[in-house]
């Protein structure tokens, strides 16, 4: 699962820390017959036993040493804190600075293990979940992790966070410190059986270190930290290097053993991906997901690939590729009725662009949870039917008539006739052509719209469509902006377009909240890129959220898809069911691929390269 990351002073939790320190601490009982475990599994059970050594995707003999130089495409950083709105961090600062209460596994839907916690306890209906932590485990300045710096964390990100740690932790109605080893958190009238996976993921931070500090002020010092790396030197927004922490409490861990083997992880920023391309095989840095089709057909040849001291592979994987599409944000007028929405998709020329700007390398999309079971398809029947059903009034007929397909544009006459279908929705909802622009027969006003962009590479994506539609009479400007900005403006919802890739995991839960459900509307920074407000929407999240099983998680995630994809809040794009990735010889990575494909952090270099 993945998840982002406030702006007051902590002066509160301060005060709150000095209570609890000179007050005796309530303990609440937990239920007889609940055994502490060292992992937990969203259904069934978890893969690897009690004491396990290490994952089966590492190298447990892996060397340690050497510098890995990475690429960042962007207009730098200015801030060392992922977990806030204000500012863009610095690249690797969540993944190598903090440690979490569990460690999730990359070969199972979605289990848990010990990291700081090595153990926790939940009854079988997961009403509340008490974490036994480690007391090895430790900051880097060799003060220990306790439960008051669990505490801490969880309030800090949930009141001055980003939003989405607010919606990601929403059922929990209180955390008790029962000891400085042992943390409850209690839940509320829910039945979120994720709540003890997801509160795992929480990165844990030094209360005794932000005392006194604003937890959103804190810049471009670098902060106090847990996790296998440390911030070593750094130039602001251009590059940053993270050091192995030698003295590592959790290294030997089964979660940590095999990983995490360079000595230096390097991060240089540069403001076009072309640059950083010929920058990789001019030998600056050493590892490369390729993102461009074209770049991967046409651009690595030559005497280094044909030797290998470049290595190109695609490497299939089996996690869910979500949705990658444009986005109509439907809080402007313009794009409110689904009908406006659907016609713009006929207008996307999926075929031609895989044809001629991709080398036939990709597949349309065609479900927000696609490459993965949790995918829609035909017509809803079953389990699946009996949980629409409950909304068939309150939902478009073609939820239950027709299949959801991306409009397609097949043979010499296939646009032509995509564009029909799209004047007659368009007719159908108000608008007419008058003197060439698609207008609105009421007002006059004329349906035009901006599509923002931050990569240079997507113009050749979009100026097809735009000038599909303007064969509509549809006005459409493309906006190219630095990174920066691009982020300021979508965390504001202050766009009318934009390309996103919406992620899922496969064992959705709380983060649904942050991507459909009609609280987050109006909330800055929320991930409800197309401003979904729908009441179906908003109880069909709630169940997922709280789905009992695997099997009943799938049918209501099916059920989820399909609602979202007949509100047309997007233009399907597509995806590639394989990570394309190039680096140097000197860099090994384990036998073993897991189904979420590859990770850098379990690679090392081969000490005789």
């Amino acid at each position: 699962m993945t998840k982002t990351r406030t702006a007051s002073t902590l002066t509160s939790f301060c005060t709150l820390a000095l209570v609890l320190l000179t007050a005796p601490l309530p303990v609440l009982a937990a239920d007889s017959g609940v055994e502490a475990r060292h992992a937990i599994a969203m259904h069934d059970a978890p893969k690897y036993p009690e004491g396990f050594s290490h994952f089966d995707y590492v190298n447990p003999e892996a060397p340690k040493g050497g510098t890995l130089r990475m690429a960042v495409v962007a207009n730098g950083y200015d801030s060392f804190n992922p977990f806030v709105v204000r500012g863009v961090a610095a690249a690797g600062v969540s993944s190598y600075l903090y440690d979490t209460l569990l460690e999730s596994s990359d070969d199972e839907p979605f289990s848990a293990y010990g990291l700081i916690a090595e153990s926790l306890e939940t009854p079988e209906d997961r009403r509340y979940v008490i974490f036994n932590l480690r007391e090895e485990a430790r900051f880097h300045d060799g003060h220990p992790i306790t439960a008051e710096d669990v505490k801490f964390s969880f309030e800090v990100l949930t009141t001055e966070g980003h939003p989405f740690y607010r919606n990601y932790y929403a059922d929990v109605s209180k955390v008790t410190a029962e000891g400085d080893h042992r943390i409850r958190f209690d839940f509320g009238d829910t039945n979120n059986r994720e709540l003890p996976l997801i509160l795992g993921q929480m990165p844990i931070m030094p209360a005794h270190y932000w005392d006194g500090r604003e937890f959103d002020s804190n810049g471009l010092k670098p902060p106090l930290g847990s996790g296998p790396y440390r911030i070593g030197e750094f130039e602001a927004g251009r590059s940053v290097t993270f050091e192995r922490v030698e003295d590592y409490w959790a290294e030997d861990l089964g979660t940590r053993k095999g990983r995490f083997n360079f000595d230096h992880i390097r991060f240089d920023y540069y403001s076009d991906d072309t640059v950083a391309l010929e920058a990789f095989k001019a030998g600056n840095f050493d590892f490369r997901v390729e993102p461009s089709a074209k770049n991967w057909a046409t651009a690595y040849t030559g005497e280094k690939f044909e030797n290998n001291t470049i290595i190109t592979e695609a490497i299939e994987h089996q996690r869910p590729a979500g949705m990658q599409a444009f986005v109509l944000n439907t809080r402007k007028a313009k794009f409110s009725d689904p009908r406006v929405r659907e016609a713009l998709s006929y207008a996307f020329d999926f075929e031609w662009a895989n044809k001629n700007l991709f080398y036939g390398q990709y597949t349309r999309t065609k479900s927000f949870f696609e490459n993965s079971e949790l995918a829609s398809t035909g017509l809803p029947e079953g389990r699946e039917l009996e949980i629409l059903n409950q909304y068939r009034d309150q939902l478009p007929s073609d939820v239950f008539k027709e299949v959801y397909e991306p409009p397609v544009i097949d043979g010499k006459d296939g646009l032509r006739k995509n564009l029909r279908t799209a004047m007659q929705l368009l007719k159908a909802v108000g608008y007419e052509i008058r003197d060439g622009k698609m207008v609105n027969a009421d007002n006059g006003r004329p349906l035009s719209f901006e599509v923002l962009l931050h990569q240079k590479n997507f113009e050749r994506i979009v100026l097809p469509l735009k000038n599909n539609l303007e064969r509509l009479g549809i006005d459409v400007s493309v906006r190219l902006v630095d990174t920066n900005q691009y982020i300021q403006r979508v965390r504001q919802f202050d766009y009318d377009v934009i390309t996103q890739v919406l992620p899922q995991s496969d064992s959705p839960g709380n983060e649904q909240r942050e991507y459909w459900h009609s609280s987050n509307v109006d909330v800055h920074g929320s991930r409800n890129y197309m401003g979904v407000s729908d009441p179906v929407v908003d109880e069909l999240v709630d169940m997922v959220i709280q789905a009992p099983d695997r099997e009943e998680l799938v049918y209501r995630v099916r059920a989820l898809d399909r609602v979202l994809l007949h509100g047309h809040y997007v233009i399907p794009q597509w995806y590639l069911p394989r990570d394309r990735i190039a680096y140097w010889g000197y860099l090994e990575r384990p036998e073993t691929t897991p189904k979420n494909g590859i990770d850098i952090d379990n690679w090392w270099f081969n000490p005789d390269q």
